[in-house]
């Protein structure tokens, strides 16, 4: 008998909770989960993080000095605290900012949907050719130690990267690749941005990363910009020293060096191909077909 009226007394309580739970409700606890969840993935492996800790520490601290009850260090944390929204919007600007640009920047996916297979196909043997002339271009350069910078656009948008550099939108090739970054080319300072398969714009200025903690100090400018670019969003970058000739790539920040062309070429793949693609047929007999033209080659040099 004791043990049902606990059970009552247990459930009274979930049933008067429930029962006035609505639908607009549950929209509200998955739209806070929601924000919760973007704000804890754009903080997470950046400098932010160290903020993050920093106000966990404080809360610490103001539990303490409550606890102690003392008076004027309660009056100034309160203080702050009281105008904790606009010290979060202040303190973590960079981010907000970028969240919000690449919401506002993102592709709608639904779109490439809408394609027939034959059109997704013939799509992804351009980027397959693409992928295949940017990757000899970037293994002759590191053979010759010439420095290049190439950034592939992918979802988020870089109409403002381009702003900054030449417009060319010529079809891509290992012989443009290379004529665009030799040393006393105009353009071969700046980065090469890659749209829909197109050299689209040469010359391009990208900015430098503002997160110097954990990069080497043997690492120049061009990577620094490499990783730079690639903290604006999902763009991709491969970079060649001039200085060692190797091959480096660089996304969401993270800079992955001295790769061979063959390891550049298969990460591009992943990234720039759709999976259900990749395993079609059709794009395997393509793939086939390019390998075998790209040995053909080689033996006759």
């Amino acid at each position: 008998m004791d043990i049902i009226e606990t059970l009552k007394s247990i459930w009274e309580p979930v049933r008067a909770v429930f029962g006035t739970f609505r639908f607009t409700d549950f929209l509200d606890i998955c739209l806070v989960a929601f924000v919760i969840y973007g704000a804890i993935k754009l903080v997470r492996d950046t400098r932010s993080i160290q903020l993050v800790k920093g106000f966990i520490i404080l809360g610490i601290i103001y539990s303490i000095i409550s606890l102690l009850n003392m008076q004027a260090s309660i009056y100034l944390f309160s203080r702050l605290f009281s105008n904790i929204i606009l010290v979060l919007i202040v303190l973590f600007q960079p981010e907000i900012r970028h969240a919000v640009e690449a919401m506002g920047r993102r592709r709608f996916k639904t779109i490439g949907g809408l394609m027939t297979r034959s059109e997704q196909l013939k799509i992804n043997e351009k980027t397959n050719y693409c992928i295949g002339e940017v990757c000899k271009a970037c293994a002759e350069m590191s053979d010759r130690k010439i420095g290049a910078l190439i950034v592939f656009e992918r979802e988020t948008l870089l109409g403002e990267i381009i702003a900054t550099g030449t417009k060319i939108d010529a079809e891509i090739s290992e012989e443009l690749v290379e004529n665009i970054f030799f040393p006393k080319a105009s353009l071969h300072d700046g980065a090469l941005v890659i749209r829909e398969n197109r050299a689209y714009a040469a010359g391009c200025i990208l900015p430098l990363t503002k997160n110097h903690s954990g990069i080497s100090s043997e690492l120049g400018t061009r990577h620094r910009a490499a990783i730079g670019a690639s903290e604006l969003g999902d763009v991709f970058v491969v970079v060649v020293s001039e200085e060692t000739g190797y091959i480096s790539t660089a996304l969401k920040g993270n800079l992955r060096r001295n790769i061979s062309d063959g390891e550049l070429r298969e990460e591009l793949i992943d990234l720039l191909i759709p999976k259900e693609i990749k395993s079609d047929s059709a794009f395997s007999r393509f793939k086939k077909v390019f390998e075998g033209r790209k040995e053909h080659e080689e033996k006759n040099q």
